[in-house]
């Protein structure tokens, strides 16, 4: 059968939490030959079935933290006050994440951040408000770039009607403002929260001597598509230039010739549990959860400063047949907060909820119709994972074993 998005065609879920390999960006492998040299270092059964994160997850149960600290310490001395006014930069939109990260660099390492924002489609009440109490309440400086408006509403846009992305220019900014500002301000350092490791993607970035020094360049920005069309393209069909595109990009290569720039995770130096840093957050920068249960989950304080938010991750569902309750519960698995049996009762309850709160006010915003996205959902559906049928339609698969083929 043939699939979408290069997914296989086979579908297998985690023993260990409830995350399929269906999961995109990842380096997910359920397969028999897994690389023999990773597991010895993971020090699991290479014939084991358990995503990239779960096998993260092992590891860190094993890591000597004073020993990451130390490692923080020396990367810290390396860079403190020798760059100007600031020394390190730390992205977010005032989420729990950023504002952990950026208030512990601060105040117990005495570092000073620059903090950076390249803000939410279209911000939420209380996201806004943590943005502010972020800066205010957290104490911080911060730089905050808006795109155009009309390019971001047609970039968005075509992402949404082309490739059913809704997060698509928010990533692009979120990763491509940091190297930028970095180089700009003579700030070689740069601190992201969480790794991504944590979820699923590449599993060497969980370990120092394997890991990649990650920013985000190119040589060649025409090659690049945006919104699933090619920058050539966009300027002539929209009557837009590459200036109008530049906040979007990546950094070229050129631009970092003798500029040594560093990006890392400060959770591969710190031990980081979602839960422990939200509370970090509310009792440090006056963070709040969401005033209600997010859409397609069951929690309140994870991705919500963003209206799109809760768009995108129905939109993975439709896509990969894992929403949001997958991945929130999948990572609360991993940290013993639930058990397994309780991921999937809550993934069977909450996962593919429409999100219906705030659907009419963006598609009215990105000037798109309703019934006309509605109809589109279908050809973005891969025939393997779904079937239909008298009852509408349904996922082969699940990880509770009910699906139309299981």
């Amino acid at each position: 059968m043939k699939t979408l998005y290069n997914l296989p065609v086979k579908v297998i879920f985690c023993k260990n939490c409830v995350m399929s390999n269906q999961r995109p960006s990842s380096m997910i492998e359920f397969k028999h030959d897994i690389n023999r040299k990773n597991a010895k270092y993971l020090n699991i059964d290479a014939k084991t079935r358990i995503c990239d994160a779960c096998k993260v997850n092992e590891v860190k149960k094993n890591i000597n933290w004073k020993l990451r600290e130390k490692e923080l310490l020396k990367l810290l001395e390396k860079h403190r006050g020798k760059h100007g006014e600031y020394d390190c930069i730390v992205p977010g939109s005032g989420g729990k994440d950023s504002a952990y990260a950026a208030h512990i660099l601060k105040y117990k390492y005495k570092m000073n951040p620059l903090t950076i924002t390249w803000p939410p489609i279209m911000y939420t009440d209380y996201g806004y408000e943590n943005f502010k109490k972020w800066i205010e309440v957290g104490g911080f400086d911060n730089i905050t770039l808006r795109p155009n408006g009309k390019i971001m509403n047609l970039l968005t846009s075509l992402s949404i009607k082309n490739i059913l992305h809704p997060f698509q220019t928010f990533i692009l900014g979120q990763k491509n403002l940091a190297p930028k500002l970095a180089k700009k301000f003579n700030i070689p350092l740069v601190f992201y929260g969480e790794s991504e490791s944590e979820y699923g993607n590449p599993i060497a970035e969980s370990h120092k001597s394997l890991r990649k020094k990650e920013y985000y360049s190119e040589n060649k920005i025409s090659n690049i598509i945006l919104g699933g069309v090619p920058i050539k393209n966009l300027i002539k069909d929209y009557k837009i230039s590459y200036k109008d595109l530049y906040p979007f990009l990546p950094i070229q290569n050129s631009e970092l010739n003798n500029f040594n720039l560093e990006i890392h995770y400060l959770g591969y130096y710190l031990k980081w549990k979602p839960q422990e840093v939200y509370y970090y957050a509310v009792e440090n920068t006056g963070f709040k959860a969401r005033p209600f249960r997010t859409q397609g989950t069951y929690s309140k304080y994870n991705s919500i400063d963003d209206k799109i938010d809760d768009l995108h991750y129905y939109t993975t569902y439709i896509k990969f047949g894992l929403g949001r309750a997958s991945y929130d519960a999948s990572q609360e698995i991993r940290n013993e907060d639930i058990t397994r049996d309780e991921g999937i009762n809550l993934v069977k309850k909450f996962d593919g909820e429409f999100p219906n709160l705030y659907i009419d006010e963006i598609l009215n915003h990105l000037n798109i119709k309703k019934d006309d996205f509605l109809k589109s959902l279908d050809k973005f559906r891969p025939m393997h994972l779904w079937k239909k049928t008298k009852q509408g339609w349904k996922l082969r698969h699940t990880a509770n074993l009910d699906g139309c083929n299981d």
